[in-house]
């Protein structure tokens, strides 16, 4: 079973169903982020999706502080995709008519400028999903009201897409990830690792300290944001993305310095990065970890 945030033709969902692995799977819609994570800890699913970042709003705070504080989940896989949203309309309801927008805050956010120049008297309220949005807006069918969804939401609930590619951003991506309660995935060649650094202490160049462990061994870090601990103000912790697999000795060797020194780590998952080129990268990686090992045993071939 796999959950993802409801109801059907959310922008989870059109993510969701550009893996065929996953779109085979059996799924339960559910009506919050939260939820999702929650029914995964709970063991009442085997798997989650949910968004976690976006390339022009930044993080998903609902998701990234439930993997830090509220669940012990692993990260299985990344998905990113393209960011496509379109303002959907009852049948015959035409732009002037439109005085209510209904979405998801985040959809929102990408779209402030079309927004701005198009609508700028109709009011704006928050949904739980652009998918939810659009039910309502097919529910409530009083002309006046339109929500801003993907398109596979106007097919779901018979709207009209009254206009397309809405978001401010063409270039705007969405960063989903699939979760479970244990299991690393085998390293690939092309990985992420993601882990949460607590401070021991708040002192004078401890961030600095953090950051040195990955530059003495030239580990990228894709993503550093901190975030309230909720122990008190001023006290926060780092949310870390990093090139490479916990298998990785050097990256492995850095999380137990990071763990023995600068304070508690709280790891998320290493698995298989996203990208356009990431099976190039892949193959490129097992080729030349073939020709090492190759190298390497015809150097102990030679031994005594």
């Amino acid at each position: 079973m796999l959950a993802y945030l409801g109801p059907a033709g959310t922008f989870t969902e059109q993510a969701l169903f550009t893996q065929p692995d996953l779109a085979a799977l059996d799924h339960f819609l559910a009506p919050s982020i939260f939820d999702v994570l929650r029914r995964v800890s709970a063991g009442e699913a085997t798997l989650g999706f949910a968004a976690i970042e976006n390339s022009i709003e930044g993080s998903v705070n609902i998701t990234q502080d439930t993997l830090t504080f509220d669940a012990d989940l692993l990260i299985q896989r990344e998905v990113v995709i393209s960011v496509q949203l379109n303002l959907l309309v009852s049948s015959g309801t035409s732009l002037s008519d439109v005085q209510r927008v209904v979405s998801f805050p985040h959809a929102v956010a990408q779209c402030r400028g079309w927004l701005r120049e198009h609508l700028p008297e109709a009011a704006v309220d928050a949904s739980n999903s652009t998918a939810d949005a659009a039910r309502r807006v097919a529910e409530e069918n009083d002309g006046h009201t339109a929500a801003i969804a993907p398109g596979r939401a106007a097919e779901v609930y018979g709207l009209e897409i009254l206009a397309q590619d809405i978001e401010d951003h063409p270039e705007n991506q969405t960063r989903f990830v699939l979760v479970a309660a244990d299991g690393i995935p085998a390293p690939t060649g092309h990985d992420k690792t993601s882990v949460v650094v607590f401070q021991r202490a708040d002192r004078p160049g401890s961030l600095l300290g953090i950051l040195q462990e990955f530059a003495a061994r030239s580990i990228n870090l894709t993503r550093l944001e901190s975030r309230p601990t909720r122990q008190g103000l001023g006290d926060y912790c780092f949310l870390m993305d990093l090139e490479g697999h916990v298998a990785n000795e050097l990256v492995a060797d850095c999380l137990r310095n990071l763990h023995m020194k600068h304070g508690r780590v709280k790891f998320l998952g290493s698995y298989p990065a996203a990208g356009s080129n990431g099976d190039e990268v892949r193959s490129e990686a097992s080729a030349a970890s073939q020709a090492a090992d190759a190298w390497l045993a015809d150097l102990r071939g030679r031994i005594g």
